[in-house]
């Protein structure tokens, strides 16, 4: 059912809160992310991060409040329903088929995402194979596609699993640390791939992220988390001027490094 209090809101979390019996993983957090935008999330570990993109994912449900994407409640979607939708979605640990090569991977994911298979045909069609192909060429993965996914280098890894989640071509993006582990020039490689889904390709994304500065600078907003609560929603520019967010998480240093990346966006 279409909610017209959502207009202009692709995704809309409205008083969610997930519990592990007596703690609250996520509690009583609402936000709204834009079509088009790029919303980053930081905060500590064990801030709710994962636990709010699994509970909008449809990896778990969530205890109360709801999620709306694109007008329609999912709360209480199955995963498989949620991706049918229009979201995508990344995990920390590399999550492809490790025997499957590049393309059969990015096949399978095109072929399954798009919509409900009752009974799969016993070869992909004509359209998860564009849609292979299209995702290969967005993160450069082409050279690679006959590679069985288990020999890939980290960074190919993880631009596999970017290429998966979008494979389907999906609405709504969700990156979960996407350029963890990397080092400072495939950080700068990944970057130049989001930007080209947000700029080009008009897709919405929400990414969690420890490294600020990458955050910062591809985020549009940034919402920080603390023990399940919204510590901070704003721009990028107000993030180094919150004395809480200092205080709790990004440190005297953290917060001289983000200043330095907002002011390198604006310029």
């Amino acid at each position: 059912m279409t909610n017209s209090s959502n207009v202009g809101r692709i995704l809309s979390v409205e008083g969610l809160t997930k519990r592990y019996g007596a703690m609250a993983a996520v509690s009583d957090l609402t936000f709204a992310v834009r079509p088009g935008e790029v919303l980053g999330i930081g905060g500590p570990n064990g801030a709710g991060k994962t636990t709010l993109f699994d509970t909008i994912s449809g990896v778990s449900r969530p205890t109360a409040g709801r999620v709306v994407f694109d007008g329609h409640d999912i709360s209480s979607h199955s995963a498989p329903q949620i991706c049918h939708l229009g979201i995508g979605r990344t995990f920390q640990l590399n999550a492809v088929f490790e025997t499957m090569t590049v393309r059969e991977n990015l096949q399978s994911c095109a072929y399954f995402g798009t919509r409900k298979r009752i009974i799969p045909w016993l070869r992909f069609d004509r359209q998860a194979e564009e849609q292979a192909d299209e995702a290969m060429e967005v993160t450069g993965l082409q050279d690679l596609a006959e590679t069985r996914a288990s020999k890939l280098p980290i960074l190919q890894r993880k631009l596999l699993m970017t290429a998966c989640a979008i494979a389907s071509r999906p609405k709504l993006l969700l990156l979960d640390e996407p350029v963890g582990g990397l080092n400072a020039n495939e950080i700068d490689l990944c970057a130049k791939v989001f930007r080209r889904l947000r700029d080009f390709h008009g897709m919405t994304i929400v990414l969690i992220e420890h490294i600020m500065s990458f955050m910062v600078a591809l985020s549009d907003n940034i919402l920080i988390l603390h023990h399940g609560r919204k510590l901070y929603e704003g721009p990028a520019t107000g993030l180094a001027e919150d004395r809480e967010v200092v205080e709790v998480y990004l440190g005297a240093a953290g917060a001289t490094a983000v200043k330095a990346a907002a002011n390198e966006r604006q310029a």
